[in-house]
């Protein structure tokens, strides 16, 4: 692929594979970036699970049947290839033209309270399956350094927000919710804010089998239990300062389980947009404008909420000219050229570590004697 004349002197191409919280599919993208002010999304692909997959990664939440876990991490990476296999044909790009790939891998446990984390997908397998350069496990070493290990998007955030007026928030709307405000010297702060989608869509699928609320409209529809909305909102984790963290399944979802099904998504999506308001009296100064990404963003009843809570301009980050669905997969991308370059993607105001530092474990295919850019 040839270099575009306004690309800085050295770029690189990565590829950022994100599967998160809510379990629902494979998002990727690549990316041209030099790592630090210049990011271009140059392609993407999006593979949705089916409904057997997303019930099997289910049954291996917190890790403890370790059997199945082995075999459903060789099953994802390899689903990882073929993705990269196809977003490649897609493009018309040579697998030879990427210089690594940031991979996530699926969490089924995140306990910083108890300096754990584990996302399951082997980084080695899929080096020696492509014959490229990958970095994964990029929690552990921020956690073993007093962090929280998440959120580390933050930092690809402020690479695409540097030309926006500030202050500024982004919010990702995903399986948990979380939040990155940034400032005019590019000072960062950031953590989970509580729920994202993931309670709504187990409610769903519970109730209905469907996978999700779609647009918001059966929470439309219901009114907000607020004796149920206290209880879920009294909550330690609301009481706690950022930066702070989450497992997917903090919160106890037999709260609501008395419900009907439309009052049951209401107070289910109105604890998601409290817990994200909530956040505002913590930061150093309001943001002028709140940019939403992740499938929460298709919700319209929880964008119309958000608008009426906060008070703000409240947009999905298409406004700006990103890809809500593709921004976690560009951020990892983005985060595997800084291991590579040596460069932080976790800092004291993002994930409470004690000074910024890289992270990542970069693996090589055995083909391959030494990494080099």
């Amino acid at each position: 692929m040839a270099q575009d004349e306004n690309y800085p002197d050295k770029t690189y191409i990565a590829v950022g594979m994100m599967t998160g919280t809510s379990m629902d599919g494979l998002d990727v993208a690549a990316i041209r970036t030099d790592g630090q002010d210049f990011t271009r999304l140059i392609g993407f692909t999006l593979i949705p699970y089916e409904d057997d997959f997303h019930n099997l990664l289910k049954t291996v939440l917190r890790g403890q049947d370790k059997e199945r876990l082995e075999a459903v991490g060789v099953a994802l990476t390899q689903m990882h290839a073929l993705a990269l296999e196809n977003l490649l044909l897609k493009m018309g790009l040579d697998i030879k033209e990427v210089h690594v790939i940031g991979m996530h891998g699926q969490t089924v446990l995140h306990e910083p309270d108890k300096g754990r984390t584990w996302q399951i997908g082997d980084g080695q397998m899929l080096a020696d399956m492509t014959g490229v350069k990958v970095v994964n496990d990029f929690r552990s070493a921020d956690m073993k350094a007093g962090g929280q290990g998440a959120p580390l998007i933050p930092v690809y955030h402020r690479a695409l927000a540097k030309k926006l007026e500030k202050p500024v928030a982004f919010v990702n709307i995903g399986g948990v919710a979380n939040l990155t405000w940034i400032d005019k010297r590019g000072n960062m702060l950031a953590c989970d804010t509580g729920p994202g989608n993931a309670m709504l869509d187990d409610w769903m699928r519970r109730k209905t089998g469907a996978a999700r609320d779609e647009n918001g409209e059966t929470a439309a529809a219901g009114t907000v239990d607020k004796a149920a909305l206290k209880k879920l909102l009294s909550h330690p984790f609301f009481s706690m300062p950022p930066p702070k963290s989450l497992d997917r399944d903090a919160f106890d979802p037999s709260v609501v389980e008395h419900l009907s099904l439309e009052d049951g998504a209401a107070t289910l999506a109105e604890f998601t947009v409290e817990g994200i308001a909530r956040i505002v009296e913590l930061l150093p100064e309001a943001p002028r404008k709140w940019l939403i990404c992740g499938g929460g963003r298709h919700n319209a009843h929880i964008m119309a909420r958000l608008s009426q809570r906060l008070g703000a301009s409240v947009e999905a980050v298409e406004s700006i000219g990103a890809n809500g669905d593709t921004l976690e997969a560009e951020g990892f991308a983005y985060m595997a050229v800084r291991n590579m370059l040596g460069l932080p993607i976790s800092f004291p105001g993002t994930t409470g570590v004690r000074e910024e530092m890289t992270g990542g474990v970069l693996s090589l295919p055995k083909a391959a004697e030494k990494a080099t850019l």
